[in-house]
């Protein structure tokens, strides 16, 4: 159909755009899933292939989904299918990955011009027509895999040309990722950019951590076992470190990193989610908006930092990269405490701690308790009870107990109640955090994703300590690629009252 036409410009018209979803009406219409930026390494390595995921296990079904890519690239439609093949699990001959790659058309277009998005709409609409949809019940993914600073521009494209009628049961999505904005102000401009556009139930911002199997178990873990209940809180746990290591360094990304630095790509975002999930109270439900009021009431309680609990290292020939400036002052490591000023939480230090080029790859929450009162075993020096939630790689939880050690004598030693998802869980395939998120928001659940009050919150906490990295008034310590970092981050851990465990190492079960 012509995009001039009287029943396009009727079916585009304002009066239907306005974004209001109607409740209790089935979503029966196809399902168009957008993806901008198409031609990204984002959208090649994440989001085609969680999409293709989706199709293999069911979820998009092929009589009613079809999938657009779009990007400033001129390409053809196969070009693009070349490009993604080779990141799609199952292998060039699959039959699986054929007939997904069908379902995949390609519109090139610029970001800020009508042009393109119109003829995006045309085909969005073809599509539509061609599976007899109802107007007005057809839904519209929009995937932003994009830099944020091509927002604005393409959601106000989206908005002017490619929204959906929304009165009969269908519904218009927006997915934005990170970086959302690099500090307090830019982050409520854009989401004030994005407000006027779209309701904040039709934005959704990914933080792929929300995602994952292990943290999504946390509220599970806390709040459905009767054992963790009377000993989260102050009164038992000493510390809780949440902790994000990588053993490589930027490898390619050094200019984009340089400009974001450690703690707005990992520590401001993950790992804060990560907090707010292990010191929320219990929601009065699991509706989503229940979960984010009190992950936003953790973030309203958190003090702010302080210079001296503060840690930044930079690896040593991070500069030797091109693209970073021979004096930047970016850190790529950085141990920072955060206090939460609440009944529960009043003088628990949580330890966020993330950086590159270090000793090991892993990601996982750490909760120490405090000693045994009257020791009569004196075992102290062996090491304090943790609960050790391992969120990558190898996904596990376990409790490190002092245990007898096997044999006549009454010595003590530490070992652990283990459940490790690779050995319990045999042939169940734990899905990729895209996967549960792209079809989260398909379904409209807004649980794990970042509301507009949360992410304002969050801002607030960093942006300071930020703004003196900026500044150039907090300097980043060298350290030796292959590390733990800095020495200093160490002592903090010590001064803050994290107790190290000497001797034991947690070795994942085999069969």
């Amino acid at each position: 159909m012509a995009s001039g036409s009287s029943v396009e410009k009727n079916l585009r018209s304002e009066s239907f755009s306005d974004g209001k979803e109607s409740e209790n009406v089935p979503e029966s219409g196809c399902l168009s899933i957008i993806v901008l930026g198409a031609s990204g390494d984002l959208a090649k390595k994440k989001t085609f292939p969680a999409l293709y995921n989706l199709y293999r296990q069911g979820f998009l079904q092929s009589n009613e989904v079809h999938i657009f890519g779009y990007a400033r690239t001129k390409i053809s439609d196969d070009e693009l299918r070349n490009r993604i093949r080779g990141y799609l699990s199952h292998g060039k001959d699959s039959e699986d990955v054929s007939d997904f790659l069908q379902l995949i058309k390609y519109v090139s277009g610029s970001y800020d011009g009508e042009e393109g998005f119109r003829l995006l709409d045309t085909k969005i609409y073809e599509h539509e027509v061609s599976k007899n949809t109802q107007e007005g019940s057809s839904r519209r993914l929009f995937y932003l895999a994009l830099p944020p600073s091509v927002y604005p521009s393409v959601c106000k494209m989206i908005r002017n040309f490619c929204m959906n009628r929304s009165d009969l049961g269908g519904w218009t999505r927006i997915v934005v990722e990170k970086p959302f904005g690099k500090d307090l102000d830019s982050a409520e401009a854009l989401s004030s950019q994005l407000g006027e556009l779209f309701d904040e139930k039709q934005i959704y911002r990914i933080d792929h951590y929300l995602g994952k199997e292990l943290v999504q178990n946390l509220l599970v873990l806390r709040f459905a076992n009767r054992f963790f209940l009377p000993l989260w809180n102050r009164d038992n746990i000493d510390n809780i470190q949440i902790v994000f290591r990588e053993d490589f360094g930027t490898d390619g990304r050094g200019g984009y990193f340089d400009e974001y630095g450690i703690i707005r790509d990992i520590i401001q975002n993950h790992l804060l989610q990560v907090l707010c999930l292990v010191a929320m109270e219990k929601p009065i439900s699991l509706k989503p908006e229940h979960i984010r009021d009190e992950k936003v009431k953790v973030l309203q309680s958190v003090e702010s930092i302080a210079d001296e609990e503060v840690v930044l290292g930079q690896y040593q020939g991070y500069k030797d990269d091109s693209t970073v400036s021979d004096h930047s002052n970016t850190p790529t490591f950085a141990t920072v405490v955060l206090r939460i000023h609440n009944e529960r939480w009043e003088g628990v230090p949580f330890i966020l701690k993330a950086g590159k080029a270090l000793n090991s790859r892993k990601a996982e929450i750490r909760v120490q308790f405090k000693e045994v009162p009257g020791d009569i075993f004196r075992c102290k020096k062996q090491g304090r009870n943790e609960f050790v939630i391992r969120l990558q790689p190898s996904e596990a939880m376990y409790m490190k107990l002092t245990v007898k050690q096997p044999g006549l004598e009454m010595s003590t030693i530490q070992s652990e109640l283990d459940l490790s998802y690779g050995q319990r869980y045999q042939g169940v395939a734990i899905p990729e955090a895209y996967e549960r998120l792209i079809l989260d928001t398909i379904r409209g659940d807004q649980q794990h994703f970042v509301r507009r009050d949360e992410l304002k919150a969050a801002w607030e906490i960093f942006t300071p300590l930020l703004h003196k990295i900026d500044r150039g008034e907090l300097k980043p310590l060298l350290y030796k690629p292959g590390s733990r970092g800095p020495a200093e981050a160490d002592e903090l851990l010590a001064k803050v009252g994290y107790m190290q465990t000497h001797g034991y190492i947690w070795i994942p079960p085999t069969l």
